[in-house]
């Protein structure tokens, strides 16, 4: 484990840079922590990145929270950005694995500072992974953004139209020739080892994606998770409609779940989409949400009420 920092002033924040050993990989996960430096840390949180997209991506809204009093660290799963060792054809990374990248973070930023609580927020595939995790990640929250089931006929209608294409022609087709997917040269989804292609084609085209294919390991360890949920999606999301957002939902069916939808309309920009949620013009409309969220599930533990071993039978919805 080594850690390095760095300070910016203006933003009261200051940054640490860190490298954490994982079982199997072919070297360390590159972490960073935004920390406050004028106020106390109140509680943890952790960003997991959408596939292909590099954690940097989610610096300006770390550095938001970070002001609001929370240490919130990023990463970057094995054989991805900063976290990739040597040549990506050579790295056998699978989607299993960065479920397990997820679980090391998480027990390693708890162990931190395991008297304060700590969250989780997935954007996209950063949502579906925790689930995976047997047993559970040790979080007191999971905050989902732009995130569902990426079961082809689930997709919104812009990916939906494209997708077969996709995953029967193009990726395909660069992961055979490359031994990897080169993806950011041509603007295709970022660079992925041949492993993370191959097992989310199988999942996109399985009706019930991952649980679908992998079989009782995963519906089973979903099962287990039994920290709050809560769901935002976006009317506007170009490749998670609402029906893929629900599929998600009912993975995680022992957690206390409630779900935000918001309308693009609603917001002065206009446009949200997939990844718009992060962009620090949305700084004064949408991330306020998330931390609403998050001040919320610190009032206290969310339950299921009286037997916390049966799931809802219906979902709570947040307005």
């Amino acid at each position: 484990m080594t850690d390095a920092s760095t300070a910016s002033p203006a933003l009261k924040v200051r940054w640490q840079a860190s490298a954490l050993e994982v079982a199997g990989a072919a070297g360390p996960l590159a972490l960073r922590t935004c920390l406050p430096v004028s106020t106390p840390v109140r509680a943890q949180l952790v960003v997991a990145a959408a596939i292909g997209v590099p954690q940097t991506f989610y610096t300006a809204f770390a550095q938001w929270l970070a002001q609001q009093g929370f240490a919130v660290t990023t990463f970057d799963y094995r054989g991805h950005a900063a976290s990739q060792h040597g040549p990506l054809r050579k790295n056998k990374a699978d989607l299993l694995d960065w479920a397990a990248d997820c679980n090391a973070v998480a027990q390693h930023v708890r162990a931190r500072a395991a008297g304060i609580p700590l969250f989780w927020m997935g954007h996209s595939v950063g949502a579906q992974l925790p689930g995976m995790s047997d047993p559970p990640l040790p979080i007191d929250g999971l905050l989902s953004i732009a995130s569902g089931s990426g079961y082809w006929r689930d997709n919104a209608a812009p990916t939906r139209r494209k997708v077969l294409l996709w995953w029967h022609v193009i990726a395909p087709v660069m992961t055979v020739v490359c031994g990897c997917m080169p993806g950011k040269k041509w603007g295709l989804v970022g660079d992925l080892p041949a492993g993370v292609i191959w097992q989310w084609r199988k999942w996109c085209m399985h009706p019930r994606y991952g649980i679908g294919v992998e079989g009782p390991r995963l519906y089973d360890a979903y099962a287990g998770a039994r920290y709050p949920l809560h769901v935002i999606s976006v009317d506007d999301d170009e490749m998670m409609s609402w029906r893929s957002t629900a599929s998600l939902m009912s993975w995680y069916r022992n957690a206390v779940q409630t779900a935000e939808r918001i309308h693009a309309h609603d917001v002065p920009q206009r446009r949200i989409g997939h990844f718009g949620f992060f962009r620090s013009e949305m700084q004064d409309h949408l991330w306020p949400r998330a931390l609403q969220t998050l001040e919320r599930w610190m009032q206290g533990p969310q339950t299921l009420g009286a037997n916390p071993k049966v799931a809802p039978k219906a979902q709570r919805y947040a307005a």
